[in-house]
């Protein structure tokens, strides 16, 4: 299976690497990699995970530490829309409320 990033998920992965390289260089590189590799798993199974149609007609999430994934499957793989942290109000990210 296929993962593919957006251009906004690939700088909401930079943006995230560089907060955590504040306190810790070395673990900003692990963290963005066991993200990469939880997308990876992702795409094995997307369809496993949480529907969220109010943002998006095919957007799905799942959730890695504080961070959301979020993404659409597609058959040969999915597409990494975002990475955002959890706590951010995605309707409104997304166009909604």
């Amino acid at each position: 299976m296929s993962v593919y990033f957006t251009p906004q998920a690939e700088s909401d992965l930079e943006e995230i690497g560089d907060y955590i390289a504040l306190d810790n260089p070395e673990r900003a590189l692990i963290f963005i990699q066991e993200v990469r590799q939880h997308c990876e798993r992702i795409a094995e199974g997307s369809m496993r995970y949480v529907a969220r149609p109010e943002l998006g007609e095919a957007i799905r999430v799942c959730l890695h530490g504080n961070y959301l994934i979020v993404f659409e499957p597609y058959a040969d793989g999915v597409l990494i829309v975002r990475v955002l942290q959890g706590a951010r109000n995605l309707p409104g990210i997304f166009g909604g409320s």
